[in-house]
């Protein structure tokens, strides 16, 4: 593949990404998306759970496997270096995309928030899942995260350079800010049908396991520098004493010392 051929298959993949992105917005929020998380059922219950637990299994082994160090030696075999995570956002965004569209509904209200102040509560912390998951991405570097960076450089003919460990603003409060954006999107839920419920319980359990196989990725690449922020670093959940943050601040005075 040519150098200018990389460079646009790499931005047809982040248009497919962003695509989905917004699309995923309407779809477990329930708004202006021709197939929706919530709705009415269309088929028997067994089977509808059958389909919707098979798209979210099949999403979370394409999601975490191609994003494994050993994979990704070997599909390097295949594609080139410098389009590697345009395929691999690519593969996902296609893995999420079936299923917007096989999703099946279950119907049955698990909780509904009532019309007014706690509705719209809701829903506001529902978007603010949204922008801090899209803020967590800059702070990560947005760009190469969704391979534009890899693919610019290749057809620039520079090196690329991968992220370097570093932990800048919400990082330095949790280890894994995006992820808390992703549980707040699906937990921020006006109406809790079975269906989303379902989807809410599977990929919280999916992003346990993620960051498990994330962090030994992360020891492996930054060795003692990440086995030190993840002992003073809480992973989901701010310390909020003081004396828990005093002990977070030593922990990091240690580490740098």
């Amino acid at each position: 593949m040519g150098r200018t051929t990389v460079f646009l298959y790499g931005v047809a993949c982040y248009a497919v990404a962003l695509a989905a992105f917004v699309y995923g917005m309407g779809f477990i929020g329930g708004f202006l998306t021709p197939t929706m998380l919530d709705g009415a059922p269309d088929r028997p219950l067994g089977q509808a759970l059958l389909i919707d637990l098979g798209l979210l299994a099949v999403f979370a082994v394409q999601h975490s496997g191609m994003a494994r160090p050993a994979f990704k030696k070997w599909w390097t075999r295949i594609v080139p270096e410098s389009a590697e995570r345009s395929t691999y956002v690519l593969v996902s965004s296609i893995a999420i995309g079936a299923l917007f569209y096989y999703w099946s509904p279950i119907g049955g209200i698990v909780w509904q928030a009532p019309a007014g102040a706690a509705r719209t509560s809701i829903s506001g912390l529902y978007l603010l899942g949204w922008a801090l998951l899209l803020y967590t991405t800059f702070l990560i570097d947005h760009f190469d995260l969704f391979g534009l960076k890899q693919v610019w450089r290749h057809l620039s003919a520079q090196t690329y350079r991968p992220p370097q460990f570093y932990t800048p603003s919400l990082y330095k409060v949790v280890r894994h800010p995006l992820y808390i954006g992703w549980l707040t999107i699906f937990w921020a839920a006006p109406t809790m049908t079975i269906a989303h419920l379902v989807f809410a319980v599977a990929t919280t359990l999916y992003i346990l396991i993620a960051i498990r196989l994330e962090e030994r990725d992360l020891v492996g690449a930054f060795g003692e520098r990440y086995i030190a922020y993840r002992e003073r670093t809480p992973m989901l959940l701010p310390r909020l004493s003081r004396q828990d943050r005093a002990r977070g601040s030593l922990a990091e005075y240690r580490a740098r010392d």
